[in-house]
């Protein structure tokens, strides 16, 4: 409401009620200055890939639900994009920042169907339900024999809501951040008592 008056010189409410000028100003204010969950979490990943000097962050998509509506048929198999989720996944997949990993409870058969539609439109995920990069073996911090390593989940069943893609596609339109070449992956953590 503060803002509101600093803004405008006007008040927002007159006897007791909302006047439909603030009303709209709130809607616009909350439309221009909301980001989404996912959105939050990918910067905060950002920022802290920056602050280890970690020149890579991955990125798990589930497939149905996530990425495409859900399709259920045995038969035929097609991706049906949601909104902006082709878009987005086209710039991630030019970034070499970030590994984008497929996690999806598809039939195998079914997966390579899906595959080979992404690759027919520029989007091209490094891995297929795991991320070999890093593992127990290589010195990573973690054991990641049955859990694979990701930084941000775009998973459904977590929340993850569609209608986000298009905060998310501009966000990475418009995002300047890119790591500096000699940076290496997370094989070394620092932060475990020894």
């Amino acid at each position: 409401m503060k803002q509101y008056k600093k803004e405008t010189g006007k008040e927002p409410y007159i006897d007791g009620i909302a006047t439909v000028d603030y009303i709209q100003w709130l809607e616009s204010f909350v439309k221009n200055n909301y980001d989404p969950a996912i959105l939050k979490w990918i910067k905060t990943m950002f920022k802290h890939a920056k602050s280890k000097k970690w020149n890579e962050v991955y990125f798990t998509f589930d497939l149905h639900g996530t990425i495409s509506c859900p399709d259920y048929r045995k038969k035929v198999k097609k991706i049906q994009y949601y909104p902006y989720a082709k878009e987005t996944l086209q710039l991630l997949s030019k970034r070499k920042d970030i590994k984008m990993i497929l996690w999806s409870s598809s039939y195998p058969e079914e997966l390579e169907i899906y595959k080979k539609q992404f690759e027919k439109d520029d989007i091209f995920f490094d891995f297929v339900g795991q991320n070999p990069d890093i593992t127990d073996a290589k010195g990573a911090f973690g054991y990641y024999e049955h859990k694979h390593y990701f930084n941000v989940l775009f998973e459904d069943k977590t929340g993850f809501d569609p209608n986000d893609w298009y905060e998310i596609y501009k966000y990475f339109l418009n995002q300047k951040y890119r790591p500096i070449e000699k940076w290496t992956l997370k094989y070394k953590e620092d932060y475990h008592e020894k």
